[in-house]
Parts: structure tokens; C-alpha cells; sequence
């Protein structure tokens, strides 16, 4: 048996463990700030059913015995669950505002929200002071300067205790107490905030305390005033405000309670955990002879089990992952291009110095499939995609140093991202025209290329509490690019067995991808607006080949490029229950610098019929992009 002195430190050890996973996962933010109260409040007061020096939670303790007095803490709430998926430690998620902390040496964490509070008091907090009853300190604001960090999250929930402490029976104070709310996002977006995370107030004429009882209809009318002015105000507030629809979350969670690992043959509604406030759930509350909270969602009359604080993290850490995935729509059809011009180029180098004779066509197929490495960055995740593709082409030779041609590409590409290994497809049409110089040992290629894009099937998956939930949509786009190299062969003369070349060049392409929105208006569900991605690059380089036989040569080709637009990407979203809540959050940084190598050989079968094979690839820091070609050249 563990001693309880031992427990403390190791249950703050556990929950360290716990709260700061080892998600190899992104994080953009640089801090993590949280205001509100009870249902965010990470251990403000003393446990006194705790083991010594533990904190209060409003929700279970962590079992298996859950009574106060058996020497365990209280369970991670919503913010410290997210706060650790984001790599925040448990002492930065901790209670900014704890006499207990304080008195143990404790350093003061991030989270300034405290059970009991009501708006009034979550603005306070924010910029005058914190008073907890144990403790009173100057609140967050006049802590750091009047300043708020523009790159952390700030998150905040709060209007349950105007309810719970009589300050809310009518419409207008139920606006009122929204427009307190709102105050606070504003104040912490006038100080400099830009990314502020904001709960709607859950139907607190569905909780246990006011459910089934004469007060609930009117509560839940009141819950939904005071959610509409919410919503209307955080719309003409000038930050990335990222609502979370908890009463629509809830709704689902009643409904289909086996999607989330809850209790099938249970009220949820009416029923809790510890019994505290309500009636105890019979087959799995706190005496039961089978006590769970993970399967059912209030632990008391008003607050959430760990199954629903679980659930509430995951909830808002999918809105906050869906643009690193999101980001990554374009970089496929910028992939998509370059294969395309990868290849080109490598059918064009086994062409150096051997064209078709003048006014003859010489047609190419090829086929081959691609594979693209996305690591993970701040604000992207990482992600894998394979694909397989189809060329067709030929070229005419007008006269001695020019020819043009004609090319066309079909591209099938399918991307997994992200923890739960979201599926995004997309298939390309690719259309390139390019005209060839070859005189003496001068030689240039340009090429103009455009394509259709079809993401037939973009299905986002995530955690959702007990199990995974995903979303599914569709949409399109068009790609355009264009692409210029000027080299000089050191060849001594055309009929050398090998030649070298150094080149430069100049690419540029544009991906396009259209808005849209997933299928059906659940809590998850997003609309996303238009992305469209430029690429600008100057290169140089340096190709050649050997003609190790008659039929068979050998060719290569290294080059290094650097990026121009290499700003980090972002995107539109809105909750499809939210239409007219849009905010705009970052994804994928594309790296300034990029190296490519190709490799190839090619063998003449018969005179006018060669057969071809090539391997590309081009990688920087985070993004590796690979390919194999193997295909016919024929002359008629």
C-alpha cells in the first residue's frame, strides 16, 4: 500500500504525466490562459477530501474507490486536458490564484478561473483582481503590464453562477450577463489578445439541478438568450474568437450516447455520479456496486464527470487541429505539379543532345506513383501520402534547335494526417504545353502547365472522448504553373559520350482550393474558406548524362532552389451551427529552401523505341517528396 505522504508527490508526478502527454503534436500558441469558473477552474481551493496538499476540482476523483478520504485527487479537468494535448506542463495549466500552491512553494500556473465565479467577477480577474476568498492577488492584466500575449490561446467559459445565484430571471439580465462575458474577450482583445477560445453556456434548464422541475423551460429559454447575444457580440470583436457549441456537443451526447463510450440504458440527464445535488445513478454512481464516471456525463448537479471534461478537450483541440491538416490541400497539388514537371524534365534530359529527326513527333507514356513526407511543425501536423499517376505527351521538331510539345498527367493522390490519420484524396488533371532551344551548347525548356483538382473525399478524423469521430466533405480547385531553365553544355561537341550542364531556373504555380463545408451541422462539423497557395522559386543547378552503350545512357540532375513565398498558411473556418462566427487560424510554413536530385536511364530497344525509368527527389527540413517513372519514348 502506497503511504500517503508518498501520494501527493506521485499523484502530482501522474497528473503531471497525464496533463502534458507526449503528443508529437503541433502547438502555435506560446501560452495557454484560461478564465472562468468551477468548469474551468484547475485547483484553485483545498481538497479538504483530499490527500494533503491536493486541490479542488469540480469533478470525480480518480478512482477506483472515488470517496473523499481514500487518498485520491480529482481528475483532470477540460483545460488541463487540452492545455496538456497543446505540450503545456501541468504547473503552467495549474490555478494562477491558489492559496494551497502558494503556502506548498507551488509556482502560480495559467489558469485564473475559479469555481463560484460569475461574469462580473471572470472580468475582474482579467483586469483588476483575483479574489478567491482564500487568496487575493492583482488580476491578469495589471500582472503583465496591460499587456496580453498575441500568440497564446486564451480561453474562457462562464454565466453558470449568474444562473445558479439568482442573478439571471429574466431576458434582459440573461443579455446582460452574455454582454459581461463578451466584455471580457474584448478587453483581452483590446490589451493585444488575438486567438481567445469562448464556451457558449450549456442548457442549464438540462442539467440536473433545474431538469425536469418547474424552472426548466424557462432556464433554457434564458441559456439560449443569453448564448444569442453571446454569439451576436463575439461577432464584431476584432480576434480569431473560436466558439465552442457545448450545448450542441451535449445534445449529440444525450442522443447517441454509445458514440462517445457513455451509458446506453442510463438517464443521463437526470441522473449523476457523487449524488451531490441530484439523484445518484443507481447502476454506476459513487455507491453503486459498479461505480463508473466515465460512463455518464454530470458528476453532480451541474458539473461535468471526467468523461465529459475528456469530451469537452477533445471537442475544442479538433477545432484547433483542423487547419494544420487543412493547410495541407494545396502543398498536395503543389506536390501534384512538381511530380508532373519532375517528370517532364527527366524525359527531356534523356532527350539532351539525341531530338527526333526535324519534323518528325516523338510520343512518351509513363507511369509511376509519388509519395510525399510532411513532418510536423507549429502549426501542422505530419502527415503521408501516396499516390500513382499516368502521362502521356510528345513532341514536334520544328527545325534544328527548336521543338514543342504537348503533355498530359492524371494524378491520384490519397494524404494521412494527423493522430487518427485523417484521409484526404485528390486526383489531378494535368495539362503542359512547353517549347525546347537546343543550339550548339546553349539549351532552355519552358513550360506552362494547368490543371483541374477533384478532392473527392476529405474525411477529417479525431478523438471524441471514448472514441473517434470524423468529417466528411468535397470540394475542387485548379492548379497553374510555370516553369523556365537556361543552361550551357561543357561538352566539347553534340556527339560526346557525355555531357554536363550547369542551369538556373525560375518556377512559379499557383494552387487554388474552393471553400467548403463538411456534411451536417454537428457540433464538429466546419466550413472552410477559400485557400490558395503561390509558390516562387529561383533555382540552380547542374544535369548530365553518359552514354555508357549505343542503347543505354545514363542521366542525372541536382539542383537547390529557394523559396520566396514562404509565409506560414492560414484558413477561414466557421462551426457550420455558427455560419456567421468565421475565424481564421494558421497551418503549414513552406520551407525557404528546397534540394532535388534525379536519377534515370534509358535503353533503346529498337531505333525509334526507348524505354525509360527515373527516380526524383526533393526534400527541405520538413517535407520530403519522392517519386519512380517508368515508361516508353517512341518516334514516328
Amino acid at each position: 500500500m502506497i503511504k500517503q505522504s508518498l501520494f501527493v508527490p506521485l499523484a502530482g508526478c501522474l497528473l503531471a504525466m497525464a496533463c502534458a502527454q507526449a503528443y508529437a503534436a503541433p502547438n502555435p500558441y506560446t501560452n495557454f490562459v484560461v478564465f472562468g469558473d468551477s468548469l474551468n477552474d484547475a485547483g484553485t481551493f483545498a481538497d479538504t477530501g483530499g490527500p494533503a496538499g491536493a486541490t479542488q476540482r469540480f469533478t470525480n476523483r480518480t478512482g477506483p474507490v472515488y470517496l473523499d478520504g481514500s487518498g485520491e485527487v480529482r481528475s483532470l479537468n477540460s483545460t488541463q486536458i487540452l492545455g496538456g494535448k497543446l505540450g503545456f506542463s501541468a504547473d503552467q495549466t495549474a490555478s494562477s490564484s491558489s492559496a494551497v500552491r502558494a503556502s506548498n512553494g507551488q509556482p502560480d500556473g495559467n489558469n485564473w478561473a475559479v469555481g463560484g465565479y460569475r461574469t462580473d467577477q471572470i472580468l475582474d480577474s482579467i483586469t483588476s483582481v483575483s479574489a478567491t476568498g482564500e487568496r487575493t492577488r492583482a488580476g491578469y492584466l495589471p500582472s503583465n503590464n496591460f499587456r496580453a500575449d498575441p500568440n497564446a490561446l486564451y480561453y474562457l467559459s462562464g454565466g453558470g453562477n449568474d444562473f445558479l445565484q439568482g442573478r439571471v430571471t429574466s431576458l434582459p439580465q440573461a443579455s446582460a450577463a452574455a454582454d459581461r462575458l463578451a466584455d471580457s474577450v474584448q478587453t483581452l482583445q483590446t490589451a493585444g489578445a488575438k486567438y481567445v477560445m469562448v464556451w457558449l453556456l450549456p442548457d442549464i434548464g438540462f442539467t440536473p439541478a433545474f431538469n425536469g422541475t418547474p424552472l426548466q423551460a424557462f432556464t433554457s429559454q434564458l441559456s439560449a438568450q443569453f448564448n444569442s447575444e453571446l454569439v451576436s457580440r463575439l461577432q464584431n470583436i476584432n480576434a480569431e474568437v473560436i466558439p465552442l457549441n457545448i450545448p450542441v456537443l451535449l445534445k449529440e451526447t444525450f442522443a447517441n450516447p454509445a458514440q462517445f463510450g457513455l451509458a446506453t440504458d442510463q438517464n443521463l440527464i437526470t441522473t449523476c455520479f457523487s449524488g451531490n445535488g441530484c439523484t445518484e445513478n443507481a447502476r454506476y454512481g459513487i455507491n453503486s456496486a459498479t461505480p463508473d464516471p466515465t460512463k455518464l456525463i454530470y458528476n453532480d448537479s451541474v458539473h461535468p464527470t471526467e468523461a465529459g471534461q475528456r469530451l469537452i478537450a477533445d471537442y475544442a483541440y479538433s477545432l484547433l487541429a483542423a487547419p494544420w491538416e487543412l493547410t495541407l490541400l494545396p502543398e498536395m497539388a503543389q506536390g501534384t505539379v512538381r511530380a508532373h514537371q519532375d517528370e517532364l524534365r527527366n524525359q527531356w534530359l534523356a532527350d539532351w543532345q539525341n531530338w527526333q529527326g526535324v519534323g518528325q513527333w516523338r510520343a512518351i507514356v509513363s507511369g509511376g506513383g509519388q509519395h510525399q513526407d510532411f513532418d510536423s511543425q507549429d502549426s501542422a501536423v505530419s502527415a503521408d501520402g501516396n499516390g500513382a499517376n499516368l502521362n502521356i505527351g510528345g513532341s514536334y521538331r520544328i527545325d534544328d534547335a527548336w521543338r514543342v510539345g504537348l503533355a498530359a498527367g492524371f494524378y491520384n493522390q490519397k494524404l494521412e494526417a494527423g493522430s487518427n490519420d485523417s484521409d484526404y484524396k485528390l486526383n489531378s488533371y494535368l495539362g503542359t504545353a512547353f517549347a525546347q532551344y537546343q543550339q550548339n551548347r546553349v539549351w532552355a525548356d519552358v513550360a506552362l502547365t494547368a490543371g483541374h483538382l477533384d478532392y473527392d473525399s476529405l474525411k477529417r478524423k479525431f478523438q471524441l472522448g471514448a472514441n473517434e469521430r470524423s468529417e466528411k466533405g468535397d470540394t475542387s480547385g485548379y492548379i497553374e504553373a510555370f516553369s523556365a531553365r537556361l543552361g550551357y553544355d561543357i561538352a566539347q561537341h553534340a556527339s560526346s559520350p557525355w555531357h554536363v550542364s550547369p542551369f538556373i531556373s525560375a518556377d512559379f504555380s499557383k494552387a487554388k482550393v474552393d471553400g467548403y463545408s463538411e456534411d451536417g451541422n454537428d457540433s464538429t462539423a466546419l466550413t472552410f474558406a477559400d485557400q490558395e497557395v503561390i509558390s516562387r522559386r529561383l533555382g540552380a543547378g547542374l544535369q548530365g548524362k553518359y552514354q555508357i552503350t549505343p542503347q543505354t545512357q545514363v542521366f542525372g540532375e541536382a539542383a537547390i532552389e529557394r523559396e520566396y513565398n514562404d509565409d506560414t498558411q492560414d484558413v477561414g473556418i466557421n462551426l457550420n451551427s455558427l455560419p456567421n462566427n468565421q475565424f481564421t487560424l494558421e497551418g503549414y510554413t513552406p520551407q525557404s529552401h528546397l534540394q532535388r536530385v534525379n536519377l534515370g536511364v534509358s535503353h533503346n530497344l529498337t531505333r525509334d523505341l526507348a524505354l525509360r525509368a527515373s527516380y526524383n527527389i526533393r526534400r527541405d527540413d520538413d517535407f520530403t517528396q519522392q517519386g519512380i517513372n517508368v515508361g516508353v519514348a517512341l518516334d514516328f
